[in-house]
């Protein structure tokens, strides 16, 4: 049997030991992002009965769970993610390429005409090391989550999304302020200290967006 790297050991180390890691197994769910999403939601109250949300790079699930738990017996959460998910009681779940049409379409099809209330988005690409790769093909997942906020996100609704910090960084918040009445930078307490993750939180979206 292959040896585990130090990296490696040094990785399944810290996440056995993080707290949040075992906050979130105490308490059933997917996964530790549970707890970005929370004090990222709960901060601002984003979350209201009756909402429609979307979530975009939901696997393994611990933002839907979340959301589904927060909202109760109402409104709807609508799931997405290229990786399989395992099925979670009042959530729909697409299995799906986001950045293929045909996925976008199913999506689409599933709101049934129905304008969101609140757009969630922890999409990542896989990392390849390569800083220059890895911004690049972020920025792109975090375009095509704005292109479906423009088009799916009702008057006054609000964006969550995950952005890495580097080149195309600042352009992007731009576009943000833009389109939304007030955007925030937030790193929640979950977030890993060397992460360049943080999360850019747009609240307001306007009727005519000047894009």
């Amino acid at each position: 049997m292959a040896t585990r790297s130090k990296s490696s050991q040094r990785w399944l180390k810290e996440h056995f030991s993080d707290p949040y890691v075992k906050r979130a197994q105490a308490e059933g769910l997917r996964s530790r992002a549970a707890f970005k999403l929370e004090e990222l939601v709960e901060r601002d109250r984003l979350l209201r009965p009756g909402m429609v949300v979307v979530d975009l790079g939901a696997a393994p699930g611990g933002w839907s769970q979340w959301a589904r738990q927060a909202l109760g017996d109402s409104g709807r959460v609508i799931a997405s993610d290229i990786l399989e998910m395992p099925g979670l009681a009042g959530v729909e779940f697409l299995h799906g390429d986001f950045r293929e049409d045909s996925v976008l379409s199913q999506l689409v099809t599933m709101l049934n005409g129905a304008e969101v209330d609140l757009v969630l988005s922890d999409m990542a690409p896989n990392m390849s090391g390569v800083d220059a790769v890895d911004l690049a093909r972020a920025m792109h997942l975090a375009e095509l989550a704005m292109e479906f906020a423009d088009l799916h996100l009702r008057a006054g609704g609000d964006f969550l999304i995950k952005l890495f910090q580097g080149v195309g960084f600042d352009d992007y918040v731009r576009e943000l302020r833009k389109r939304y009445d007030k955007v925030s930078i937030r790193k929640p307490a979950a977030s890993r200290r060397r992460s360049n993750e943080v999360y850019a939180l747009a609240q307001g979206r306007r009727a005519r967006a000047k894009v």
